[in-house]
């Protein structure tokens, strides 16, 4: 009954949001159902389980506030500005306006290469995005698929080297550097790009052939004012640039150079060390300084910058709630005495270790929703008994994290349904493409390059 009730509720969840129901109603009716069928206290649930537990929605949501708030601000003042229409326009002049799902791509990849947290990449690039798919006539759908590619596939998990947390997480676990499984993460991310960029280019002349067309949402700001009128190209880049360089710099030098040779009591040693501590606070911080830098930069919004700043607040309440409250469904999850006979299970399988690793990440990430969650159960509960099988720390470091980054991207996972919420879509406007994008593609990957390692191995 508990088995059936864990399966059933997580079925239930991705039903409902493929309805389109309400997600926070869908992870409430879900959570109870999970709550009912394994034996498990109704306070303990919705009281920590749900709500303040480790995985607990609220916990999620006052980790997150501040960057959810900072991100929505930002790209309110840039699509006010015209700054995000202007940089638009300026890369279908350089690549064509039949490009804007590649620029999209390569766009947001960049931003998460160098450590840019995927909310962040999400808020930043849509007042871009928005212009870039009304000058080229695409649908809203395909950019919610290109800025997943982007975002959420082979420079999350795959690509050696990335300072995303699930690189991270795995690499301090099991005694590992960022650059594990250098050939198996080149290799599949590169697979990734190609071939993700080849559906995306298959779609929109699909599109393009039975007429589907761009239609925004009634939420978005898309500049009406006569493109003359907009702030140059250079200056509309100068607030994304400082907001990237803030970010990422950090992270640059101190794989360029030990910083605790450095004075102590200086105060490059002091901020390179608050920066690298803060993976959330310190986005939220660089997005905040270049909100001000745009105000100051764009005299459009100076009359009305605490109205513009106060709606792109409210931008964020929506995403963050909606985003938060599947993550808490996960937190009751955890807890159910069918989830942890799932892990044994997996672990007295008979499989082949990295097929069954594999599959125990992938399901686990499936479960929670999320990719952050599942890779962190995993290395903590389960990765010791693979290592002791005889996988190589450096070939589970990367099959480990390929493989939270595919059934994570169900329709509850946390980071869909804020992209979705951001972008005005719903599950059955947009998550097919956005599915093959982030589920078929990188899983498929990740189960070729093991039957190689098998075959080489």
């Amino acid at each position: 009954m508990e088995s059936i009730g864990l399966l059933g509720s997580v079925v239930l969840l991705i039903w409902l949001a493929l309805r389109g129901v309400n997600i926070i109603l869908a992870s409430l009716l879900c959570s109870l159902l999970v709550i009912l069928t394994s034996g498990l206290s109704l306070a303990d649930s919705l009281n920590e389980y749900y709500a303040f537990g480790p995985l607990g929605a609220f916990t999620f949501a006052g980790k997150f506030f501040l960057l959810f708030a900072a991100g929505a601000v930002f790209g309110r003042v840039m699509g006010e500005s015209h700054a995000a229409s202007s940089i638009a326009l300026s890369l279908i002049r350089v690549m064509g306006a039949h490009r804007a799902l590649v620029i999209t791509t390569l766009a947001c990849a960049a931003l998460t290469y160098g450590g840019v947290v995927t909310f962040v990449v999400i808020f930043a690039m849509y007042p871009l995005g928005l212009k870039l798919l009304q000058e080229a006539d695409i649908p809203k759908r395909l950019f919610c698929a290109a800025l997943a590619l982007g975002a959420g596939t082979f420079t999350m998990t795959a690509l050696p080297g990335t300072p995303s947390i699930h690189n991270v997480i795995s690499a301090s676990s099991l005694g590992t550097d960022l650059f594990a499984g250098f050939w198996i993460g080149l290799v599949s991310g590169l697979l990734m790009l190609l071939i993700g960029l080849w559906y995306l280019e298959r779609q929109r002349l699909a599109a393009a052939r039975n007429g589907e067309r761009f239609v925004p949402a009634a939420t978005d700001q898309i500049s009406t004012v006569d493109a003359s009128d907009y702030p140059s190209w250079k200056l509309a880049c100068l607030p994304l640039i400082f907001v990237m360089l803030v970010i990422i710099l950090p992270r640059l030098i101190s794989l360029s150079m030990d910083i605790e040779t450095l004075a102590h009591d200086s105060l490059l040693y002091g901020v390179l060390k608050f920066a690298l501590s803060q993976p959330i606070l310190w986005p939220s911080i660089a997005l905040t300084v270049g909100t001000l830098l745009a105000v100051a930069l764009f005299e459009h919004i100076r009359g009305k910058a605490m109205k513009v700043l106060g709606d792109g607040t409210q931008d964020s309440i929506m995403p963050l709630i909606n985003t938060a409250a599947v993550v808490g469904f996960g937190g009751i999850v955890v807890h159910t005495s069918g989830f942890a006979q799932f892990s044994s299970m997996m672990l007295e399988s008979g499989l082949p270790p990295l097929i069954s690793a594999f599959t125990s990440i992938s399901l686990v990430s499936a479960i929670t929703g999320s990719a952050t969650g599942g890779l962190q159960i995993f290395m903590q509960t389960m990765a010791p008994a693979y290592l002791e099988m005889g996988v190589e720390p450096q070939t589970l470091h990367r099959i480990a994290t390929m493989a939270s980054g595919g059934f994570d991207s169900l329709p509850h996972c946390g980071a869909i349904i804020a992209m979705l919420s951001v972008t005005g879509l719903n599950h059955k406007e947009a998550y097919r493409d956005v599915g093959v994008i982030t589920v078929v593609i990188p899983v498929a990957v990740t189960l070729a390059m093991i039957g190689v390692i098998g075959v080489i191995g």
